[in-house]
């Protein structure tokens, strides 16, 4: 507790009572438990809402890095599409192409 031994606060009580008087040292010592206690729950309440933050904060992360994945894959996929669609597109005229030559060589 704040690197003090028990011969340390041995000292501090009796002069505590000494220049306090026997009246005054409960009253005293229960203010300051008082006080140390409501800054433990202070302390501790920070502890937890500077976690809750990092803890936000790492999802958050994790949230914009899977978007950034889904996204980057959709688009990767509507690109595949598009040159498929270009392909078929491709084939279907060269086979269209292929049917008038033969037509007209039938023709001919």
């Amino acid at each position: 507790m704040f690197g003090i031994g028990s011969s340390e606060l041995l000292v501090i009580l009796i002069v505590a009572f000494l220049v306090l008087g026997p009246s005054h040292v409960p009253k005293i010592a229960r203010t300051l438990g008082k006080a140390m206690g409501e800054f433990r729950r202070v302390s501790t309440e920070f502890q937890r809402t500077l976690n809750l933050e990092v803890e936000n904060e790492e999802h958050e992360e994790r949230k914009r890095q899977a978007e950034k994945e889904f996204f980057s894959q959709e688009t990767q996929a509507e690109k595949a599409a598009k040159q498929s669609a270009e392909a078929q597109t491709d084939v279907e005229k060269a086979v269209e192409a292929s049917n008038k030559a033969a037509h007209s060589k039938e023709q001919a």
